[in-house]
């Protein structure tokens, strides 16, 4: 929505698509033709996937962004969050790209939930201008 809408003064994402298309070439095969019933047909639809791809509209984007992905992530690979976070830092948009290697799709240790979530706190507060109560979220934020 971040690519799409001007409504938005952050974002942040956990595991989420970047490139459709790169997407159905590299994708876990038990959600290979989900695509296909909500955008349709690939290669048919081509256009349609590449239309609906952010990253083929970064130029859009105006606002800061968190990307949270487990590295080892079949269904959506951590190259998608990777290439948007490259995208987005190149731009000079305030970015964080969180990776954890041993996550993935959808976080499963508690550590790790924890730290996505008082990541994702102390990324908001960072744009926001409001502290964080408690210590211990900080993650890198480039371009801010």
């Amino acid at each position: 929505a971040l690519a799409f809408k001007d409504v938005f003064h952050a974002g942040v994402s956990h595991y989420g698509i970047g490139d459709l298309v790169s997407l159905e070439d590299e994708g876990h095969k038990f959600e290979a033709r989900y695509s296909h019933s909500l955008i349709g047909p690939f290669p048919e639809s081509i256009d349609t996937y590449r239309d609906r791809s952010p990253i083929n509209h970064v130029d859009k984007l105006s606002c800061p962004i968190a990307l949270f992905q487990g590295g080892e992530d079949k269904i959506v690979p951590p190259n998608q969050a990777e290439m948007m976070y490259e995208a987005v830092k190149n731009k000079g948009l305030p970015s964080a790209f969180v990776l954890f290697p041993d996550e993935q799709h959808g976080f499963r240790k508690a550590e790790n939930i924890m730290k996505a979530l008082d990541g994702e706190f102390y990324f908001l507060g960072r744009v926001f201008g409001f502290e964080p109560a408690d210590e211990g979220g900080e993650i890198e934020i480039v371009n801010m």
